[in-house]
């Protein structure tokens, strides 16, 4: 059911069209081949990308799903939560509950391999993710299939900040992006994002109970990284590649901090639109 073209193909995707996120590249790699070498895994792989606006997680996250299902994320064992769209009121948030829960344990029964991708961790309502522990760890809950063998996605814009606030005092200390390593944002992301009370996942068991296998940070782009996705976006819309245009979008976007402007506020998000100006 779940069709992968091998997880180098995975590797040559993130090394060619993901800009400027060593860590994302290593840390999504470790966790997909483990993923597919594990024949009896004992938990579902559970990755949960942080990052600010337009820095790769949605787009990664949908390299992974078109890696390991058919159809990539309109193959019917990918699910895919967004909390504006399926539990947009805190009021009906018991509701929103039992739902979710049947939903997840209905689709497990119905394949194992699924995928569940939950978008906008931020905006979720706190208490109602944590009706999915069962599903997450190494449980004897066991509803009639080996529901280890799930993926769990979160995507979330909070620790997006302190990501931006560490890789900037890195660079002022001279410290390049490229030597940034996990141990020097994985405390800063926890507390944004578990210790905020509008978190979804404040306070929650599936942080308490480390069920998540890998915390992925997406690095904010310089300057250089949004160029990259200037010409990229023209070849793919079949564009002619004039440097002159590449410079004018690349520049035409806002960067951080006021003094230095080295990261773009909007990362690469706002680049096709932009394009358009120019044609």
């Amino acid at each position: 059911r779940a069709g992968h073209a091998g997880s180098c193909s995975l590797e040559f995707d993130l090394a060619t069209s993901l800009v400027g996120q060593p860590l994302v590249r290593q840390q999504v790699m470790k966790g997909v081949r483990e993923f597919l070498q594990d024949q009896n895994p004992v938990k579902p792989l559970v990755m949960s990308f942080h990052g600010s606006t337009g820095t790769g997680k949605t787009y990664v996250s949908s390299m992974v799903i078109r890696y390991l299902f058919q159809g990539g994320l309109q193959s019917p064992y990918v699910h895919h939560f967004s909390p504006i769209v399926h539990f947009p009121h805190a009021e009906q948030i018991e509701q929103y509950k039992e739902s979710l829960k049947h939903w997840i344990q209905g689709n497990l029964t119905n394949c194992g391999r699924s995928a569940f991708l939950f978008d906008e961790m931020d905006k979720m309502h706190p208490g109602l993710i944590d009706v999915i522990i069962p599903f997450l760890g190494p449980s004897w809950v066991v509803y009639g299939t080996n529901y280890r063998k799930a993926i769990f996605i979160f995507i979330s814009n909070a620790g997006g900040e302190q990501i931006n606030d560490i890789t900037l005092a890195l660079w002022r200390a001279r410290k390049d992006r490229e030597e940034i390593s996990l141990q020097d944002l994985e405390p800063a992301i926890s507390k944004a994002v578990f210790e905020n009370p509008q978190s979804g996942f404040w306070k929650s068991g599936i942080i308490n109970d480390h069920l998540i296998d890998f915390v992925v940070p997406f690095l904010p782009l310089k300057h250089h990284h949004v160029k990259q996705c200037v010409i990229s976006e023209l070849n793919q819309q079949g564009l002619e590649v004039r440097a002159g245009v590449v410079q004018e979008v690349a520049d035409s976007i806002l960067y951080f901090p006021e003094e230095e402007k080295l990261f773009s506020s909007t990362g690469c998000k706002t680049v096709a639109s932009r394009i358009s100006f120019f044609f």
